[in-house]
C-alpha cells in the first residue's frame, strides 16, 4: 500500500516527507495506522550515523495508533484496537525467557538492521528501490507501520492515543529505571541528572515511589521548575553550582540513588560521585560511540554499584500498561511534557528537541 513517511536519504541530511510503498503484514505482524510518534534523540543518533542503521530509511520508534490489519496467527490484538508499539524481542533467547525482553540477544538486529526478521524491510520507494525500515521494529515516522504483534501494548479506552507513543521508549526508560532498577525503599533519596524526557519521567516515577527526597539537576531553569511541579522535592541548577556538593548538603551525605540521563561523560562522573556506600548510580543517557568514563576505585569498592539500564527493563506490557494506568489516574502527567508537530514539520520538532525548547516533541500523522 502507498503511505507517507519521513525518509532520511543520507547521514546528516533533513527528513524528506514523501510517499513510499509498504507491504501487507506477514505472519505474526500487525499493520498500524500511526496516530503519532515521539521524537527521541536516538532517532537523531541513527540519522547521523551514531547507530548502525542503513540509509535511506524511515526512523521513529515511539509510535502509537490503531490496528488496521493483522497477519496470520495474530490473536493478541484485533483490527480497530488502539496500541502502543513497544520494542521488538525474539521471545526465544535466555534474556527473553528470563522476563527481560529489553535485553533480547537479538535486539541489535531487530532494532537497527533495517529489516524485519523475515529478511526485508517491507518498505520501498514508489519506483521500487528498497528503503530501510523496522527501526526498533516499527519505523513509525509514517502514516502506517508494520510491527510484530508481541511488541504491542493495548491502549485503554478513553486515553489520548497520540500521547501514548513516548511510553514506548523515553518515558518508559526513565520510569523503569526507578521502578525496576532502583526500587527505592521508604525514606530513600534519588538524584536525577538531566530534566529532559527521560529525567522527568524518572522524577514522576520517584514521586510514585516511597522515596522521600527527589532531586533534579539541570541547567535550564524552566525544566527545573517543571521538575518541581512534577514531584522533585529539591532542584539544583548546575550552571553555577557543584551538584555533587549540593546533593551532599541536601541529603546530609551521599544520595541513595543517582539516575544519569544526559550521556555527558562529566555528568556521568558527577552521578557516580553523588552516591556512596551501598548507593547505586544508574546510567541511562547515551554517550557518543566509543565514549568511556572513570570512577574512583576506593569509594566504588566500598559497596557502591554502577549499573546501566536499557529501555526501563522488564516487559513492555507491564511497564507501559502500568504507566498508562498512572496517567489515567492523574499520577503520571505525560501531557505536561509534550508539544505536537505535524509530520511535515518533523525537522522543526527535531531542532526544538535538541535546543531544549520542547521536552518531548510528538509528531502527528495526517489521517486522511
Amino acid at each position: 500500500m502507498r503511505i507517507t513517511a519521513a525518509v532520511v536519504e543520507e547521514q546528516h541530511t533533513p527528513f524528506v516527507v514523501r510517499d513510499v510503498e509498504l507491504d501487507d503484514p506477514g505472519p505474526g505482524e500487525v499493520l498500524v495506522r500511526v496516530a503519532a510518534a515521539g521524537f527521541c534523540h536516538t532517532d537523531g543518533l541513527a540519522r547521523d550515523g551514531e547507530l548502525p542503521f542503513p540509509l535511506p530509511g524511515v526512523l521513529g520508534h515511539e509510535g502509537a495508533g490503531t490496528v488496521v490489519a493483522v497477519g496470520d496467527g495474530v490473536t493478541s490484538v484485533r483490527e480497530g484496537q488502539a496500541v502502543v508499539m513497544g520494542w521488538p524481542w525474539c521471545g526465544e533467547c535466555r534474556n527473553c525467557l528470563d522476563g527481560e525482553p529489553r535485553y533480547c540477544l537479538q535486539l541489535g538486529a531487530l532494532c537497527f538492521s533495517g529489516q524485519r526478521p523475515i529478511g526485508n524491510s517491507g518498505l520501498r520507494t514508489t519506483g521500487g528501490d528498497p528503503v530501510a525500515g523496522a527501526f526498533f521494529g516499527q519505523s513509525s515516522f509514517a502514516t502506517h507501520s508494520l510491527a510484530t504483534a508481541t511488541s504491542l501494548v493495548p491502549v485503554p479506552d478513553g486515553l489520548p492515543v497520540d500521547l501514548m507513543g513516548p511510553l514506548a521508549c523515553g518515558l518508559a526508560t526513565g520510569a523503569g529505571a526507578v521502578f525496576h532498577t532502583a526500587r527505592p525503599l521508604p525514606g530513600s533519596s534519588i538524584v536525577v541528572y538531566g530534566a529532559g524526557t527521560v529525567g522527568l519521567a524518572a522524577v514522576m516515577a520517584a514521586r510514585n515511589s516511597p522515596a522521600s527526597t527527589i532531586i533534579a539537576v539541570d541547567r535550564h531553569a524552566s525544566r527545573l521548575q517543571l521538575a518541581r511541579e512534577l514531584g522533585a522535592t529539591e532542584v539544583i541548577d548546575a550552571t553555577d553550582t557543584d551538584p555533587v556538593q549540593a546533593v551532599a548538603d541536601i541529603c546530609g551525605g551521599p544520595a541513595d540513588f543517582a539516575v544519569e540521563c544526559t550521556g555527558i561523560i562529566a555528568v556521568v562522573r558527577q552521578a557516580i560521585d553523588s552516591v556512596g556506600m551501598r548507593g547505586q548510580a544508574i546510567l541511562i543517557g547515551g554517550a557518543p560511540a566509543g565514549a568511556e568514563f572513570s570512577a574512583d576505585h576506593m569509594t566504588t569498592l566500598w559497596g557502591k554499584s554502577i549499573v546501566g539500564t536499557l529501555g526501563g527493563s522488564g516487559r513492555s506490557q507491564r511497564l507501559i500498561g502500568g504507566l498508562m494506568d498512572l496517567y489515567a489516574a492523574g499520577r503520571f502527567p505525560i501531557d505536561r511534557l509534550v508539544e505536537r508537530f505535524p509530520l511535515e514539520r518533523i525537522g522543526e520538532a527535531m531542532e526544538a528537541s535538541y535546543s531544549g525548547a520542547v521536552v518531548k516533541p510528538v509528531i502527528t500523522m495526517p489521517q486522511g
